[in-house]
Parts: C-alpha cells; sequence; structure tokens
C-alpha cells in the first residue's frame, strides 16, 4: 500500500493550490483527479474551430487569490468585446433593442437599490455571513426585487440582469449571492458586473491550469476515481475505482458540495455535508456555444429568468471554408432547457432574445450532470449561506475540505477556489507538524 503524507482529492484550482503548497512545504502529497485532466470547472478545449472555454472563464484584478496566480506565472488576460448593441425583453415580454448606455440607464437605480444595504449586511466582504445578513439571508433575489416597486420596464430588466449572474431562477437563490459578490467589489455593483463577465485570460485556464501543474511536486494521477475515505487510528485510507489503496495523515476534498456523496465517507461526515448535498446550492443553469452565419454587430441580450437562454453575447468573429461566422456564448438558469444538439430548439431560444441569426452549430458541457461537479458556478439558496458556511470549513477528523463553495471571499469563483487551496493547506501543513 502506497503511503503519503497528503492525498489531495480533485485537481481544480483548489486542488493544485493545495498541493503545490504542501508539496513547497515539504510534505509527500498525491493528487487524485478523476478526469483525464486538470482544471475541474474550467475547462479549455477547441470547439467550433475556436478554442472555447466550457467552464469557468472570467477574471479581475480585483479578485486577490487569482489575481496572485496570474503574476505569480505570468499570465495575461484580455477584455471581452464591448458591445455595439443591446437587446432585451420588456415588461410585456416583446423585444427591446438600443444601446448600451440606454440600457444602463435603465438598470441603474434598480442595481443599486437591490444592494444598496450591501455596506450593512456585509460590511467586509472577505467576512460573508457578519452583518446583517443574518436577518437578511431567508430573503431570495426575487423578494428583494418584490419589495423595491421598480417600474415594469426597469424591473423586466433587472431581473434579466440577475438571473444571468446567479444561473438559476431568482426566488431560488439567496440575496446573499448578490449581496456577498457585490461587498466582494467594495460596494459598487458596476465593478462587480464588470469582475464576473468581462476579462478572460489569454490562451485559457488550460493553459493556466498546467502552469500551476506543473509547479506541483509530487505526482497528480489522472483518471483516479476515488470512492470511499476510511480515517482510522493509523491514518486515512484513500481507495480509487481500479482498487488502489493510499494510506495519508490528512486528505483535502475538493468536490463541490453537490457531488461530495459520490464517495463514501467512514465516519460519514458532519450533517453539514449530508445537508447541503441534499438541498443542493441554487445553481442548476448551462453554458453553451453557438455558431453564427456570418459577423454579427457585437451585441449582448438578455432573455427573462422564464427564457431558456438568459444571456446571450457575440464573442468570437471567425472564417473558415464555409464562409464567415460569429461565436456566440449563451448562458439559461435551467440546464434541461438547453440541448446543443436540438439545433431547432437553440434557434428557438436565440429568436426569443436576440432575432435575425442563423445559428448551424452548438457545443457544451453539462455540468449539472457531470458526477463530478453537479452544479456549475455556486450560488446559495436562501438561508444556506449564514447557517453553513462556517462549518463547511472545519475539517472532519483528518479531512479537510477545500472549494469555493467554502470560500469567503469570492465564493462560487476561480478566486475563491485558490483562496479555499491556500487555507486549507495552511492548517494541514500546521496539523501536521504538531
Amino acid at each position: 500500500m502506497q503511503s503519503v503524507d497528503v492525498v489531495v482529492i480533485g485537481a481544480g484550482f483548489a486542488g493544485l493550490t493545495a498541493a503545490r503548497e504542501l508539496g513547497h512545504a515539504g510534505f509527500e502529497v498525491l493528487t487524485l483527479e478523476a478526469r483525464d485532466r486538470v482544471g475541474g470547472r474550467t475547462w479549455t478545449e477547441k470547439r467550433l474551430g475556436h478554442e472555447l472555454e466550457l467552464g469557468a472563464n472570467w477574471i479581475h484584478w480585483v479578485q486577490p487569490h487569482v489575481w496572485a496566480e496570474m503574476t505569480r506565472y505570468g499570465r495575461e488576460m484580455i477584455r471581452s468585446p464591448r458591445a455595439d448593441e443591446a437587446y432585451w425583453r420588456g415588461a410585456d415580454g416583446s423585444a427591446r433593442q438600443g444601446t448600451l448606455d440606454e440600457f444602463m440607464a435603465l438598470i441603474d437605480e434598480g442595481q443599486q437599490l437591490l444592494i444598496d444595504d450591501v455596506r450593512e449586511a456585509m460590511p467586509r466582504g472577505s467576512e460573508p455571513t457578519v452583518g446583517t445578513i443574518q436577518e437578511l439571508d431567508s430573503l431570495s433575489i426575487q423578494d428583494r426585487f418584490d419589495e423595491l416597486g421598480l417600474d415594469p420596464e426597469a424591473r423586466a430588466a433587472n431581473e434579466s440582469v440577475w438571473v444571468g449572474h446567479v444561473n438559476a431562477p431568482l426566488n431560488q437563490v439567496g440575496l446573499s449571492s448578490a449581496l456577498r459578490w457585490v461587498a466582494a467589489t467594495g460596494g459598487h455593483w458596476q465593478l462587480m458586473h464588470e469582475a464576473s463577465s468581462t476579462y478572460r485570460v489569454v490562451d485559457g485556464m488550460r493553459a493556466f491550469t498546467d502552469e500551476i501543474a506543473k509547479d506541483v511536486p509530487g505526482e497528480i494521477r489522472l483518471g483516479a476515481t476515488v470512492v470511499s475515505v476510511i480515517q482510522e487510528d493509523a491514518g486515512v485510507i484513500v481507495r480509487t475505482a481500479d482498487g488502489a489503496q493510499i494510506r495519508a495523515r490528512r486528505v483535502v476534498s475538493t468536490l463541490p458540495v453537490n457531488a461530495i456523496a459520490g464517495i463514501e465517507f467512514t465516519p460519514t461526515l458532519p450533517p453539514v455535508w449530508d445537508r447541503q448535498s441534499t438541498e443542493t446550492v441554487a445553481s442548476q443553469g448551462t453554458k453553451v456555444w453557438m455558431r453564427a452565419t456570418g459577423h454579427v454587430p457585437r451585441f449582448f441580450a438578455y432573455g427573462t429568468q422564464h427564457d431558456a437562454l438568459s444571456v446571450l453575447k457575440a464573442e468570437f468573429y471567425l472564417s473558415d471554408e464555409r464562409g464567415d461566422y460569429t461565436l456566440l456564448v449563451g448562458f439559461g438558469p435551467e440546464h434541461a432547457r438547453v440541448d446543443p444538439d436540438d439545433l431547432a430548439g437553440l434557434q428557438a431560444a436565440v429568436d426569443a432574445v436576440r432575432p435575425g441569426l442563423e445559428i448551424t452549430e452548438a457545443t457544451a458541457h453539462d455540468w449539472m450532470t457531470d458526477s463530478l461537479a453537479q452544479n456549475t458556478w455556486m450560488t446559495h439558496r436562501p438561508g444556506q449561506l449564514t447557517r453553513d458556511l462556517a462549518e463547511l470549513q472545519e475539517p472532519a477528523g483528518a479531512v479537510h475540505f477545500a472549494t469555493t463553495d467554502n470560500a469567503n471571499l469570492w465564493g462560487g469563483f476561480i478566486d475563491g477556489a485558490i483562496e479555499s487551496g491556500l487555507r486549507e493547506a495552511r492548517r494541514v501543513a500546521a496539523a501536521l507538524r504538531a
């Protein structure tokens, strides 16, 4: 039986960060990754004639952990194209078209009112459960919009913006998700919009995670699916699907809360993990890339939370033997409503938010049905943040948990994954030295 100091389960940003820090601290670390690649819920792959991000994409310099890693590995970023046209649905459901400035003017008051109490709710973005959020956490984003009394046109537009952010119907997402992201940007919703959906990494997330992986001492074993983690007096035994057994002094699990039930833990994990994986977090949407004929004007379009697509953007201009085309990226709040193989259904979904485009191909990865993820980016249901976050950060014996799902500052983002990996590496190192 192989013996190491630490087994890290998962080679996404959280796992790679934890493995690197522990390895450089002098501990023998084995990283087990069930996929055939590193990166976790980030995944860059060439499809539709271009390198595409099938998972997490955008980063920003106000995200301190990811920016430190960008600096460390000499990565650069590039801005997504600025839209020349804006499309959205009016209060009566019919299409509206204008400029980016006109749309921003329409949503300005509502966006501010939604998060106007953020400095009392979460005075410090790094402490998301401290403040009046304790009293507000039972509210959904929909509850807050229902209180605001916005003009119907402004309300429709504002709701469409937030369903795009949280990747789920608004009545299922806690107001905490809106407040904590804005708290992370100093209370400025405009900066939060930019930080969450504007800048991407040059050469993609794959090149980024590959750089970190090269810096990880010890083995990163791909195709190694962990099936059980057994804590004994002599240490922890980790078993994989191919029958391998590894003894470790400590284990770091990086599985999302929705997916952690795929591993059998002995003794069982604290009740908070069962509760969260049973309830699931709120995110339940999808991300889809589509090929549209011709080089269409740069645009963004918002649907309602009742549409199959809540956000649609023109991202890349390309050409091949079939002619010019534009790659569009779309997001929808319910993954089951978007099938990349159903071009007729996708065409109808696009027509509803941005008429006049011809969709000829599409591709996506369904993270909700991916057994190692079972969500897209984490958003909490009402009440989950203040009830569970602190407990989700606590080790269970010799098992530690590093995931963007239990990060403080940018939970649900790449930055949160790195934060959690750093946190648990420090804790594990201290425990082993003791």
